[in-house]
C-alpha cells in the first residue's frame, strides 16, 4: 500500500523550528547498518454491544456471544520465544457509556495477595489494559487487576523513555465497573483450578480524557491497546499457600511471564508504537473487516526517524539535520526520504515532517509524540 500518496516538499510547518545545513563531516550515512524492524500490530475490530452487559465476571452475557475472540496472547519478545504456558484471550465491545474488555485466563493454580487499590498489582499474577486513544504515544492509561479484583490505574504523560515523562498515579478512573469470576479456589495450592474470567467497563467519560475530541469514537475509529498478562512461576506449600519460585544458583525470585496480545519485541510494555489496533465498529454482529486508513503505518515510518535519531544523538551529541544521514535507505523508499524534512531548534530538539496526503502531514517530535495535521 503507497501510504505516502505525493512526494511533496513541505514548509516549515513551526516558526520555532529552522532548517539547518548539515556538516560536511556528517555527510555520509553513519546508521547504514541499521536494520527494517518488522512491524505487524493485532488487529481487533470492536462491534458495538447489542445488549446489556452485566459486569460480574461471567461472560455468558448475549452480547458477548457475539464479539470474536483476539488472538491468543503470545510472549512480550514475539512468537520466537517460547509459548506462553498457559492461554491467554480477550474481547472487546462497546457502548454509548463504556468501553467493555473480557478476559479469560487459564491458570491450575489461581493466588493472590494485593488487596490494596493502586497497589504495584504486576507483583501478583494480574491482566492489564493499554489504551492510547489517539495514537500519539503520549498521555496514555494503564490499568490492572489481579484475581482478587484489586485494581491499579494510572495516566503516563509519555514513555519512561522519554525526558520529561510523569506518572498521573493519583488519577483514577470514575465510574469504573470490574469483576472477577474464579473457576476453582482462590488461594487454595492443595487443589488444581481451571481458569480466571474477568470483565472491565472503562467510561467514555474518563477516557476522552486523552484523545483528541469529546465523546464516544467515531465510526471506524483506530485506537492503539494492548493486553499484557504478567504470571510467575509458584511453589505449592504444605500448608496451602503458594510462594514464588526461586532460582536454585541465587536465590532470587524468578523473573515473571510477559504474555501479550500484539508483541512488543522487547520486554517493555511502555513502548505504545508496538500496541495493537482497535477499530470501532458500528455494527453489532457478524465478522467485520478492519479498516485500515494507513495512519498508523505512516506514523511507524515516521517512528524510525526518531529511533536513528536517538542513535546519531547519542553519538554525535546532537541531532542529524539532514535524511541521508540517518540511514533509512532500507526503510523509506526515494520518494519519501526526499520529502522527509527535519528542523532543529536547540541542542537535542528536533521535528521531523513527511507527506501524508495532499493536504495532511505526519510529524513526530524529539519527545517521541507522533501526530497527523493539516499542511
Amino acid at each position: 500500500m503507497q501510504l505516502f500518496k505525493h512526494a511533496l516538499g513541505i514548509g516549515s510547518l513551526a516558526l520555532l523550528f529552522s532548517c539547518v545545513s548539515q556538516p560536511k563531516t556528517e555527510a555520509e550515512p553513519v546508521l547504514e547498518n541499521r536494520k527494517e524492524v518488522a512491524y505487524s500490530p493485532e488487529q481487533y475490530v470492536a462491534l458495538r454491544s447489542a445488549g446489556t452487559i452485566r459486569i460480574d465476571g461471567n461472560l455468558n452475557d448475549e452480547a458477548w456471544n457475539k464479539a470474536q475472540w483476539t488472538s491468543m496472547f503470545v510472549d512480550i519478545e514475539g512468537e520466537e520465544r517460547s509459548q506462553p504456558t498457559f492461554a491467554t484471550k480477550a474481547k472487546m465491545l462497546w457502548d454509548d457509556t463504556y468501553f467493555y474488555f473480557a478476559f479469560e485466563l487459564e491458570e491450575p493454580h489461581i493466588w493472590a495477595t494485593l488487596t490494596e487499590r493502586d497497589a504495584v498489582i504486576f507483583r501478583d499474577n494480574d491482566i492489564e489494559i493499554f489504551i492510547d486513544p489517539n495514537g500519539d504515544t503520549h498521555h496514555y492509561y494503564e490499568y490492572e487487576m489481579n484475581a482478587f479484583n484489586t485494581q491499579w490505574d494510572l495516566i503516563l504523560t509519555k514513555p519512561y523513555r522519554d525526558p520529561g515523562m510523569h506518572v498521573l498515579d493519583a488519577w483514577t478512573i470514575r465510574g469504573i465497573k470490574s469483576a472477577v469470576k474464579v473457576y476453582g479456589t482462590l488461594n487454595n495450592s492443595k487443589d488444581k483450578d481451571h481458569k480466571w474470567t474477568v470483565e472491565v467497563a472503562l467510561p467514555w467519560s474518563d477516557l476522552e480524557e486523552a484523545n483528541d475530541h469529546k465523546g464516544i469514537p467515531r465510526a471506524d475509529e483506530i485506537w492503539k491497546v494492548n493486553f499484557s498478562r504478567v504470571n510467575w512461576d509458584v511453589d505449592r506449600q504444605k500448608d496451602g499457600t503458594y510462594r514464588k519460585s526461586k532460582s536454585k544458583t541465587t536465590g532470587k525470585t524468578l523473573p515473571e511471564h510477559n504474555w501479550v496480545w500484539s508483541p512488543q519485541g522487547v520486554i517493555a510494555m511502555h513502548q505504545p508504537e508496538t500496541w495493537g489496533l482497535v477499530q470501532f465498529s458500528r455494527e453489532t454482529a457478524g465478522e467485520v473487516v478492519f479498516k485500515d486508513n494507513g495512519e498508523d503505518q505512516a506514523k511507524w515510518l515516521l517512528r524510525q526517524v526518531y529511533y536513528a535519531q536517538v542513535d546519531y544523538i547519542k553519538k554525535y551529541g546532537k541531532p542529524a539535520t539532514q535524511a541521508a544521514s540517518l540511514g533509512l535507505s532500507n526503510v523509506l523508499t526515494g520518494d519519501q526520504l526526499s520529502s522527509l524534512r527535519i528542523m532543529t531548534n536547540g541542542k537535542n530538539r528536533w521535528e521531523a515532517t513527511m507527506p501524508f496526503s495532499e493536504k495532511e502531514v505526519m510529524v513526530i517530535h524529539w519527545d517521541s509524540k507522533v501526530w497527523k495535521e493539516l499542511k
